[in-house]
């Protein structure tokens, strides 16, 4: 389990119960407050990444050997979109573990991510074969 999904509600108990233990039902309000804007900036985030995103081909980055030096295990997808400020075109079956996405750059070189359970768990990078020059 992660442990984010404990923490957050945690969290939220221990700025309500002194809110109300100090100051009352006034302190409730200003904790809940404090919380909704809390909410609200991280709507605003991904409401944001997902404007920018909006402009992009899907699957398209312009580096995919920056990207690759970018990612690290335990990312969220949309960490990995605010990278590449592109979705990324999707190589599994739409809704099965693990979802596989595609990010490829002008010069065809990809990287092909899976994420297990929202996160990053791994990552490959892909390049074609030089071509010959001709002589």
């Amino acid at each position: 389990m992660q442990v984010q999904k404990i923490l957050v509600p945690l969290g939220s108990l221990l700025l309500l119960a002194p809110g109300y233990r100090f100051y009352g039902w006034s302190g409730i309000a200003v904790a809940s407050g404090a919380l909704v804007m809390w909410m609200l900036l991280h709507f605003t985030r991904l409401m944001q990444i997902l404007r920018r995103a909006t402009g992009r081909p899907v699957g398209h980055v312009d580096s995919a050997v920056m990207l690759n030096a970018k990612l690290r295990r335990g990312v969220t997808l949309m960490h990995t979109v605010a990278l590449t400020r592109s979705l990324g075109a999707l190589q599994s079956p739409k809704d099965a573990q693990p979802e596989v996405f595609r990010w490829t750059d002008s010069t065809q070189s990809h990287v092909t991510c899976t994420y297990v359970g929202g996160r990053l768990a791994h990552w490959e990078l892909a390049r074609p074969a030089p071509s010959e020059p001709a002589p």
